[in-house]
């Protein structure tokens, strides 16, 4: 079992930037896939980004390539996603997610564990 818990959401004028963090439990952390989706009101959930177990590998949405980073600390069962140049279409919640498997998918029925969320909302 894996839980996660996201922190680090909140308001930001338009090219701002905001930390998101999300925090596991469990000793198995580093053997997970982590990523990052979100969840604009009306719409369905989409893919942001992932990061392989060891680090090495991410891979983004075209629509945040470029801006975003995602990355982790297995060391701290954490991973982060930086959202620089943040624009109004970027309001959300975010969502962390958690996969046993190596693949970086992009489909979230591929992930086995959630977070609740955090809420970003960018004012333009």
């Amino acid at each position: 079992q894996v839980q996660l818990v996201e922190s680090g959401g909140g308001l930001v004028q338009a090219g701002g930037s905001l930390r998101l963090s999300c925090a596991a439990s469990g000793r198995t952390f580093s053997s997970y896939t982590m990523a990052w989706f979100r969840q604009a009101p009306g719409k369905e959930r989409e893919f942001v980004a992932a990061i392989s177990w060891s680090g090495g590998n991410t891979y983004y949405a075209d629509s945040v390539k470029g801006r975003f980073t995602i990355s982790r600390d297995n060391a701290k069962n954490t991973v982060y996603l930086q959202m620089n140049s943040l624009k109004p279409e970027d309001t959300a919640v975010y969502y962390c997610a958690a996969r046993r498997g190596p693949i970086l998918e992009t489909r979230d029925y591929e992930y086995d564990y959630w977070g609740r969320g955090t809420q970003v909302t960018v004012s333009s």
